[in-house]
């Protein structure tokens, strides 16, 4: 590595994660490295008339946001549809809508995102309700988690499921006492005859869906999918975003992303998984899988884990719970996988020394991904596999001390806590029940055990912003006044958000700090964050982004 440094960054609040050093006012990077952190004076000596300096005017600066649970290719598709975050009301619902639907007069499907499941109060969301809204033109509206959506009568006609379909397990079109389709779209299978009608074919979700690859994607499509997700990277730069941890994944996207890297370099760090369906074959961890492991295996591209789900949410009633939904106590929700069929699937996977990542939001499902961690390691022995559990949003007591104990790693997202200031919480806390609150969301009595936080947004189920999420994580509160607190510190959200998205990814030897011989990936943002109220957090914007020495976005 040159000695030369190339960038210096200087009069800066410096957080440099590193415990030997946690504090700095300078930083010299030289290429894609850190070269010196320290005291202005000493740093900026090493200057030379090639290096450019920046003053941080007292701003805080940061190793990079670490996003460690996104969805790349479909929150950059969304980046063009219609956002419903913070609407309620059905006036207001209507003007959007129909203004939406005036300013793309040639899309074929008509999309909206991050929908309140209480966007019209009490009101439930109908086909019927929505073709008052646009009845002539296929529309379809999805919840914030992704997990449900509602679909005008047209959007149903055109997908060939206003009369039902069968789906697989955990999946449902809800139908109406007519025999007809309510509108209503649970979980991923359900929404697809309808998504793939969009201009994209929802290419985009097949990484989540089936993690298969397109039938036939011609040479303009392929440039129009690789632009995308270009842009996608570039937003997430903007946000301070250096690395990213992809929460779905096939071969076609991973291709994307390396013609990116061929031609122009990414803009942001990308790991992507192999994505285990209860109808994978396990012989495709030996073949496909190990395939892109030995492929993409740089700093900038890599697929070296497994993705899998256990359940759905608590929302539409589709999260494996122990003892029933507090507003249905016989209805416990339906596992993806049975109980043998996932310790198998993640006992292969360990032994092929895979780290496998399993969405579970209930307590059962919880419980069921936990128990698979526990026999895979008495199958295949103990090692340092840091698996992942994604969301925890329901933790029974008995499975606390259980994350530890197995090395767990928790991976959860401040912003869809309900009750902040993106979501009501009163339909979550009515299906989990009251004598349950106390087991939602417990960040703090996870931390406290001695667990490895991981935190992320799950883009584009909420904002990208790490500083809306950070300031969630500090500010957050309980829902009644006899719960304990699950908040974190600034100091350990920030490390949730840098050093334990490293060590999620068995990196915390080149990134997560900035200390010498580290990669050169920072964020300057464009206030002081200790002299900034808790509530104000979100206000704090990135200023600059480095990624791999090389400055990925710039604010005006």
């Amino acid at each position: 590595m040159t000695q030369t440094p190339t960038l210096i960054l200087h009069n800066a609040r410096i957080r440099t994660m590193d415990p030997d050093q946690p504090r700095a006012s300078a930083i010299a990077l030289a290429e894609n490295r850190v070269l010196a952190v320290g005291p202005d004076v000493e740093i900026t000596a090493l200057a030379t008339p090639a290096t450019e300096v920046i003053d941080a005017r007292g701003a805080t600066l940061l190793p990079g946001f670490n996003d460690a649970h996104v969805h790349i290719f479909v929150g950059a598709v969304g980046l063009s549809h219609l956002s419903l975050l913070g609407v309620t009301g059905l006036d207001r619902l209507t003007t959007l809508v129909r203004d939406y639907a005036k300013a793309h007069p040639d899309e074929a499907l008509l999309c909206a995102e991050f929908t309140d499941y209480a966007i019209l109060g009490d009101t439930p969301v109908t086909r019927h309700l929505l073709d008052q809204i646009l009845p002539d033109r296929p529309f379809l509206m999805t919840a914030y988690d992704n997990h449900t959506a509602w679909a005008n009568t047209a959007a149903l006609k055109a997908a060939g499921i206003l009369e039902g379909r069968a789906l697989p397990l955990g999946n449902e079109i809800v139908m109406g006492s007519d025999g007809l389709a309510t509108g209503e779209l649970r979980e991923h299978e359900a929404m697809t005859p309808v998504r793939v009608m969009s201009a994209s074919g929802y290419r985009e979700g097949l990484g989540m869906l089936t993690g298969g690859e397109p039938d036939h994607v011609t040479p303009e499509q392929r440039a129009s999918d690789r632009a995308t997700i270009l842009q996608g990277l570039h937003y997430c730069a903007a946000n301070g975003i250096t690395s990213i941890q992809n929460m779905d994944g096939n071969l076609y996207t991973l291709e994307l992303l390396e013609e990116i890297e061929q031609s122009e370099g990414l803009p942001v760090r990308v790991r992507v998984p192999f994505h285990c369906k209860n109808t994978t074959p396990m012989a495709e961890f030996t073949t496909r899988a190990a395939a892109w492991r030995d492929r993409f295996t740089g700093d900038r591209l890599t697929s070296d884990f497994v993705k899998m789900f256990i359940d759905g949410v608590a929302e539409s009633g589709t999260a494996v719970m122990l003892g029933g939904y507090g507003d249905a106590p016989d209805h416990n929700g339906d596992p993806l996988f049975t109980q043998p069929a996932l310790n198998a699937a993640v006992a292969e996977a360990d032994r092929l020394g895979f780290q496998v990542a399993i969405h579970a939001i209930g307590d059962g499902g919880i419980r069921m991904v936990l128990d698979a961690y526990e026999a895979a390691r008495a199958v295949n022995g103990p090692r340092d596999s840091r698996h992942r559990i994604e969301h925890i949003e329901l933790l029974h007591p008995d499975d606390l001390p259980r994350f530890a104990a197995l090395g767990v790693a928790a991976s959860m997202q401040p912003l869809h806590v309900p009750g902040n200031r993106l979501m009501g919480a009163e339909l979550y806390l009515r299906k989990i029940g009251r004598e349950r609150w106390s087991q939602g969301f417990r960040a703090r009595s996870l931390k406290d055990s001695g667990v490895t936080m991981i935190y992320s947004t799950d883009w584009p189920v909420v904002p990208l912003s790490p500083t809306l999420t950070i300031r969630e994580s500090i500010c957050r509160t309980p829902w009644a006044p006899d719960l304990p607190p699950e908040n974190l510190t600034l100091d350990e959200t920030l490390e949730a958000y840098t050093r334990g998205g490293a060590w999620a990814e068995f990196k915390e030897d080149r990134k997560g700090m900035l200390k010498p011989g580290y990669l050169a990936d920072l964020v300057l943002l464009d206030a002081d964050l200790d002299a900034t109220a808790p509530e104000a957090v979100d206000q704090v914007a990135p200023r600059l982004t480095v990624c791999d020495g090389r400055i990925t976005f710039r604010a005006a």
